[in-house]
């Protein structure tokens, strides 16, 4: 294969669509979820920060042990089990909300443990595609994943939006789950046989996940990398905690208004897949890390200006200009670990960093509800991204910003260890 022919490529064909079934059912319930918790079953600050934490806590609670046993099963048996579990789960809402007895308690259950399924899924996921696509072709292929992400970031919450105004936003659930049974589907059909896991199943966890953790922090590029994903996770979380209350409260936005502003800044999203390759290949791998998160995060400074005039598309803009630099720092951040990472230990190593980026999602998310109770929505929403910014500085003020390009080969397993 040569650059730009991965459709070519049947088995990863079937993971594009998979992961688009998907990635657009998420986002529809990444909307209808929060505006079900906010409108239909009056959530406080407070509960939204709950509802925000259980989303994401299974990443801290179970990210490291997952990683080792996905090292030791077939990692696409990993995700079709994934995908079934979060649409029986999901279906679990509009059932309930049929039956007149679906509860925030229900909710929050059913997000942990959808949740739960998702690290499993991510972590598969991420280190499945080396092996399906090839190292040389890592690049291409997360850019076209990613691009697959942030069309589905606009078009997701828009029709979310419209949706829960015309059908309610529990029947809106509806098609999340129908996303994920769609993905399982497709990744039915993938016909490439996975190489054979090479680790001893009977070496003890703590051993195992210990070597992830340290590969990972061993590596002075990877470990600025993770600590700039992490912080802005953190805040990330508080900010989506409020988010929605924000706009809904605060600026008096209907539903399909509330869609349609998340879905604005999937169009930064989009055009930073769309472009990723070329900036990189313009400006080099660690100056995609550093220089253009530095460049754009500032923009979601203007996203807590939002009222019910004009700064309305002045956040909007802002939103643009961060999501386009977050997608092209992905892109490069991602690509950068998947081609350093021996195969046995992609899994631990993906695991790894998803325990630390993740898994401060949750405590942010309970942050975020803390800071709307206390400093009132649009204070919680300036201190929100007033951190994201500033996360940047872990990699501006490390190695990478004296690197134009990073390697592109895997570590032996001297070097790993």
């Amino acid at each position: 294969m040569h650059r730009g022919s991965l459709f070519r490529h049947a088995d990863f064909r079937r993971l594009w669509a998979g992961d688009t079934a998907s990635q657009f059912g998420t986002f529809v319930g990444n909307t209808a979820i929060p505006l079900l918790a906010a409108v239909t079953l009056a959530a406080t600050p407070f509960q939204m920060g709950l509802l925000t934490a259980a989303e994401t806590a299974a990443f801290l609670l179970i990210g490291l042990p997952a990683g080792v046993w996905v090292d030791r099963l077939s990692r696409r048996r990993v995700m079709l089990t994934a995908d079934f579990i979060r649409f029986a789960l999901l279906l679990s809402v509009p059932i309930s909300w049929w039956a007149e007895v679906l509860t925030l308690a229900q909710l929050l259950v059913v997000v942990l443990f959808v949740g739960i399924a998702t690290v499993f899924f991510d972590i598969a996921y991420q280190s499945y595609l080396p092996s399906l696509v090839g190292r040389e072709h890592l690049l291409e292929g997360n850019a076209k994943l990613q691009a697959v992400q942030s069309t589905a970031q606009i078009a997701g919450p828009s029709a979310a939006g419209v949706l829960v105004q015309l059908i309610s936003a529990a029947n809106t659930v509806l098609v999340t789950s129908l996303g994920f049974l769609t993905s399982a589907l497709c990744l039915l059909r993938i016909r490439a046989v996975e190489p054979e896991p090479e680790h001893d199943r009977h070496t003890r966890l703590v051993p195992q996940m210990a070597e992830g953790l340290r590969f990972v922090f061993s590596d002075k590029p990877l470990r600025a990398t993770v600590g700039t994903t992490g912080t802005a996770n953190f805040f990330g979380g508080a900010f989506t905690a409020v988010y929605v209350l924000f706009l809904t409260r605060t600026v008096g936005l209907a539903p399909a208004a509330v869609g349609a502003l998340l879905a604005v800044g999937g169009t930064g999203g989009i055009l930073g897949a769309i472009f990723s390759g070329a900036i990189t290949r313009r400006i080099g791998q660690a100056r995609s890390i550093w220089l253009v998160p530095l460049c754009t995060l500032p923009g979601h400074l203007l996203i807590p200006l939002a009222a019910p005039d004009w700064r309305l598309v002045l956040a909007g803009f802002g939103a643009v200009v961060g999501w386009f630099g977050i997608i092209i720092y992905n892109v490069a951040a991602v690509s950068y670990r998947q081609a350093i990472c021996p195969e046995r230990l992609l899994g631990r190593m993906n695991a790894s960093v998803r325990f630390v980026v993740w898994g401060t999602i949750p405590l942010g998310g309970l942050l975020g509800g803390a800071l709307g109770e206390g400093l009132g929505l649009r204070g919680a929403m300036w201190v929100a991204v007033a951190g994201e910014v500033a996360a940047v500085l872990w990699v501006v003020c490390s190695p990478l910003r004296h690197l134009r390009d990073l390697p592109t080969e895997a570590k032996s397993d001297s070097a790993a260890a």
